[in-house]
């Protein structure tokens, strides 16, 4: 993972592209070397077509753009790409997520939903575990997404933060990639929204990691930013090869813990 601080490298892209003549009337190719930069400095990356990333041309809301990660690599090959780096150019912090994948996954693919503020190029770079670098990016228009007005209770939401709920696809197959979808209860304030009724910003809550086991062995974990949407949504894999307890833990950047725990009988 990058080492410096997050907020950094946010302000220092956000200062570069205030000097830039770029416009941001669509997706644009010139935020890239930017962000490259910020977070990659110096290091090469190759365009890779084993790194596929799906979503819409035009997303109907920038809070909730819906897109699909896909490597073409199984997570136990020698070459196999051990984490994924899902960046959005354009957005006031670019880094959404970074997805560590491990052999239990039995297939490297995460459907998920993440916010957008502008129409912007999404990054998507794979890391092996010799720390070589690998990309594909994918341009989607949609607006709004990380500010905005926030109108809701504070104490409840916070009574329902980290509540899950998880969904193993059937008919299960032992030792086989099997899918299974994750949602958390979580509004996952960016920072950036504005307090309808005190009209000061919001402070950023949000859950910062999501770790997987299964059997007590590391299927993934998951480090997420606020450009993850709201309830966050997770489509994975998991590979079972007998009877077993698939366990969930969530941190959130408060430090506050949230486990759930599901029983896998085939």
């Amino acid at each position: 993972m990058p080492t410096r601080p997050l907020m950094w490298i946010a302000s220092a892209i956000l200062i570069s592209l205030s000097h830039s003549p770029v416009v941001f009337a669509e997706a644009s190719e010139a935020l890239w070397p930017v962000v490259k930069e910020a977070f990659f400095a110096g290091k090469n990356i190759e365009p890779a077509d084993f790194i596929r990333l799906e979503g819409p041309r035009r997303a109907e809301s920038g809070a909730q753009v819906p897109v699909t990660l896909t490597i073409d690599k199984a997570p136990d090959a020698p070459d196999a790409i051990k984490k994924v780096y899902l960046i959005v150019d354009a957005n006031p912090i670019p880094l959404a997520a970074i997805y560590h994948f491990t052999p239990l996954n039995g297939k490297a693919q995460i459907s998920t939903r993440i916010r957008m503020e502008t129409d912007s190029y999404i990054h998507a770079v794979g890391e092996t575990a010799d720390g070589k670098l690998y990309m594909t990016a994918l341009p989607i228009r949609a607006a709004g997404g990380c500010g905005g007005l926030v109108d809701s209770d504070e104490a409840a939401i916070r009574a329902t933060a980290g509540k899950m709920k998880v969904n193993l696809e059937e008919p299960i197959k032992f030792g086989e990639p099997n899918p299974a979808t994750l949602l958390i209860k979580h509004p996952m304030f960016t920072g950036l929204q504005r307090d309808l009724a005190s009209g000061g910003y919001r402070p950023a809550f949000y859950i910062q990691k999501v770790e997987l086991t299964y059997n007590g062995k590391p299927v993934m974990h998951v480090d997420l930013g606020v450009g993850t949407s709201e309830d966050p949504y997770l489509r994975f894999f998991y590979r079972p090869d007998a009877p077993g307890v698939m366990d969930i833990k969530a941190t959130d950047n408060e430090g506050k813990e949230f486990t759930h725990q599901v029983e896998v009988k085939g």
